[in-house]
């Protein structure tokens, strides 16, 4: 095998709470991720030099900050790979929205990576290099949703709910490091159990600080509200809401306002990359 396409899925946060806080500045979480059927197309393309190319790519991410380039370069060098491989990227995740593009195309990369170069790797040993890229990249990795605490790395998988989801974009990006280094932040919440997530609890203590400082975040969320229950995904952007069926999420979107986008997804609880991918049975 010297080529695979794939679809990198985004994910929601359906909760997330700050527990406490490292003496590194790293905040203790709960969260839970679940992936949604909003994907990036990406195409990789094995090469006999160990050049690591983007091509033919539509993203605006600079080769030097681009974490998918990162991803294959981790795995190079760690295993001496002589091989070198060709990257595109077909963008459909919206930037700075709170949906995981980046992590997803990251772990979506090492999979493939993994499968190209016949490198026979666990999800296990696959997420521990995920986790030097980036806190969401081991969820995507491991291709289960999940309750995560730590700094998102702790990761049990939960069985959800399937719903349909309408997600808003307003048309900003949100900095998550401001987000996180914000003063008003709660970072005291109590722990609470997966138990009492299924049956109601949790919220998004990131949402009153996006509101104050993002408006036409507030603004998407009050709007979404009329029709169910709207809640922010990790720092935002992006807004969403479940619905029960594919015609009562497609008739909200009809009547989003023409100021932000929309997408009408299924949340998925595995990551579809992984049908497409060779995993090895070994727990390291």
């Amino acid at each position: 095998m010297t080529r695979l396409t794939l679809n990198s899925p985004a994910k929601l946060n359906l909760m997330l709470h700050i527990t406490g806080r490292r003496d590194d500045g790293y905040h203790l979480l709960q969260t839970v991720f679940q992936f949604i059927d909003l994907n990036d197309r990406m195409a990789f393309e094995v090469t006999g030099d160990e050049h690591i190319r983007r091509v033919a790519s539509q993203t605006t991410v600079d080769e030097t900050d681009d974490i998918v380039l990162r991803a294959a370069r981790l795995l190079q060098s760690r295993y001496r790979v002589s091989q070198g491989v060709q990257i595109s990227i077909k963008k459909h995740i919206p930037i700075g929205g709170g949906l995981g593009g980046g992590s997803s195309n990251a772990a979506t990369c090492l999979l493939a990576l993994n499968t190209l170069w016949a490198l026979n790797l666990s999800l296990a040993k696959l997420a521990e290099f995920g986790l030097e890229l980036g806190a969401d990249v081991p969820v995507f990795v491991l291709g289960k949703a999940a309750w995560a605490s730590g700094v998102g790395e702790q990761l049990t998988p939960i069985q959800l709910p399937e719903p349909i989801y309408l997600v808003i974009q307003p048309e900003i990006a949100v900095s998550t490091a401001e987000i996180f280094n914000a003063e008003q932040l709660t970072r005291v919440c109590d722990a609470i159990t997966i138990r009492a997530f299924l049956d109601g609890a949790g919220d998004n203590v990131c949402e009153p600080v996006v509101r104050e400082r993002y408006p036409e975040v507030g603004q998407a969320l009050d709007w979404l509200s009329q029709f169910g229950d709207a809640r922010m995904t990790g720092t935002g952007a992006c807004i969403y809401a479940p619905f029960d069926s594919l015609d009562a999420a497609e008739g909200v979107k009809s009547r989003v306002p023409a100021q932000w986008r929309s997408y009408v997804a299924r949340g998925m609880n595995q990551n579809p990359v992984h049908a497409h991918c060779r995993i090895s049975e070994n727990k390291v």
